[in-house]
């Protein structure tokens, strides 16, 4: 049977901050400047970090002069973010519950977090909610399906021949991890002058760290997978990892993986 897809989230999530924050969470931080521009957010602008994580983004909110607080649905993430924002008003709340008054904050954002919730409309309207008028809402998401940094692991499991378990759920997001219909989303939960980039980088990693962060340290749907199967399976999939990472070898010995995000801003 297909689990619940937040339950599934809840369930993925426990006890991976250590984890997440280790790895993959590097590659989201070249995100962090780009969604805070896009937000609007400077000195003395009340923020809200939506789906916090290691508190990467509400670090950078505070050294530009904001007035932060931050929440997340894992327990180990905000207490990550704590540890690295001393003083942060960091709460564990699960979207689309957002503990805080209507009008609360002059800007809004979430770092690849839109895409972890079951009802992505329904997440949307409560980050409106909470905005004041004229304030900026900003979301980050990956273009879908995943590729290079975000979905080597996938394409070595599926070149495995190891195929999707028929328990884990597919993202609602699948649907909007593009450009036009994330912008309609946006939209069509109240909020003005959308717009939505697409932003493409590199991210410079050791290719056996990555197989770690990926693979081996069950962050993410991909390492779930693999950490379900035998070893010869387990080998089969490194096998294909190591064949397909290849093409992205840099001289120093190791790999640029492009990674490919959508930042979507409005007005509430």
């Amino acid at each position: 049977m297909v689990m619940d897809f937040d339950l599934y989230e809840r369930d993925l999530w426990d006890g991976r901050a250590p984890a997440y924050e280790r790895g993959f969470a590097r590659v989201t931080r070249y995100m962090v400047d780009p969604l805070l521009d896009a937000a609007g957010v400077v000195d003395g602008t009340r923020f809200l970090d939506v789906g916090t994580g290691p508190g990467f983004v509400s670090r950078a909110a505070v050294r530009r002069g904001a007035v932060v607080s931050a929440m997340d649905a894992e327990p180990g993430m905000v207490e990550a973010a704590r540890r690295n924002v001393p003083g942060l008003d960091a709460h564990v709340s699960v979207l689309p519950e957002v503990p805080f008054p209507d009008g609360t904050f002059g800007a809004v954002a979430g770092n690849f977090v839109i895409n972890h919730v079951g009802e992505p409309h329904v997440a949307l309207a409560a980050l409106r909610r909470v905005l004041g008028k004229g304030g900026r809402l900003a979301l980050s998401c990956w273009v879908m399906p995943g590729s290079g940094a975000l979905g080597i692991v996938r394409e070595a499991t599926e070149r495995a021949e190891v195929p999707w378990p028929d328990d884990i759920p597919a993202s609602p997001f699948m649907e909007y991890g593009e450009t036009a219909a994330f912008r309609r989303l946006v939209a069509e939960a109240g909020f003005g002058d959308v717009t939505v980039e697409e932003v493409t980088w590199e991210h410079a990693v050791d290719p056996e760290e990555w197989w770690e962060t990926g693979a081996l340290s069950r962050v993410g749907t991909n390492g779930v997978i693999v950490g379900r199967q035998d070893a010869a399976t387990v080998a089969r999939i490194k096998a294909a990892y190591d064949e397909i990472i290849a093409g992205y070898a840099l001289p120093d010995g190791r790999v640029a993986l492009p990674a490919h995000a959508l930042l979507a801003s409005g007005i509430r």
